[in-house]
């Protein structure tokens, strides 16, 4: 008895059944991650519409524009409360991790993070995020390191890049008890040499006035 080959391309019924079946199973691995785009969903199969679909029946959430989570994904890493950082650094286009986030991180600040401050270069004019504070400057690769996040792989700048910013950016009190912190070696000895040299590109030649007066 010849064996009958089955070709699901001759029976659309049988192929609806098994795209649905295949979109399903990759839904199921987006739903595995912290967080997902429209792009990577529709290279797996999965249209906006279907997103949209998701979304109503209740499965997923839209946490940005063109940025998703699975409503029920539960977090297995053991910083899950820097989650919400990692994915606003992940999802904003040349984004870093600065500022009050930053200081936060390194634990030279006791601030309540309201809000998620990322970096971004002066030419992205679009950038925007939930809940996310932009910050555009220029000299975004002075300082940057990667560093793993939440489970996921993100972009901030360094100690010293962030103390010597937050001079810029921040009021004063905050930006001197990090510097305050950092002078007195609670995350290791500090690099005045970095910091001098970051303090040259940077133009902030007042921080300099500072480290002297802490070190006196």
């Amino acid at each position: 008895m010849s064996k009958i080959v089955y070709n699901v391309t001759n029976h659309p019924h049988h192929f609806f059944i098994w795209g649905l079946n295949y979109m399903n199973e990759n839904l199921e691995k987006l739903k595995e991650l912290p967080s997902f785009t429209t792009e990577e969903a529709v290279k797996l199969g999965i249209s906006k519409r279907m997103l949209s679909y998701y979304v109503k029946k209740g499965e997923l959430e839209r946490i940005a524009r063109g940025v998703y989570c699975s409503t029920s994904y539960q977090s297995k890493s053991p910083d899950f409360d820097w989650e919400d950082l990692a994915i606003a650094a992940t999802n904003i286009r040349g984004g870093v991790i600065c500022l009050t986030s930053a200081l936060a991180y390194y634990e030279l600040t006791d601030e309540i993070m309201r809000k998620l401050w990322i970096a971004v270069d002066t030419s992205n004019s679009k950038a925007k995020f939930p809940m996310t504070k932009i910050v555009r400057m220029r000299n975004m690769n002075l300082g940057v390191q990667e560093i793993e996040l939440a489970g996921m792989k993100v972009k901030i700048f360094d100690i010293e890049r962030t103390i010597i910013d937050s001079f810029r950016f921040l009021n004063f009190e905050t930006a001197m008890k990090a510097l305050k912190s950092y002078m007195k070696g609670g995350k290791g000895r500090p690099d005045l040499n970095k910091m001098n040299r970051y303090i040259k590109e940077l133009r902030t030649s007042k921080v300099k006035d500072y480290i002297r007066a802490l070190n006196v």
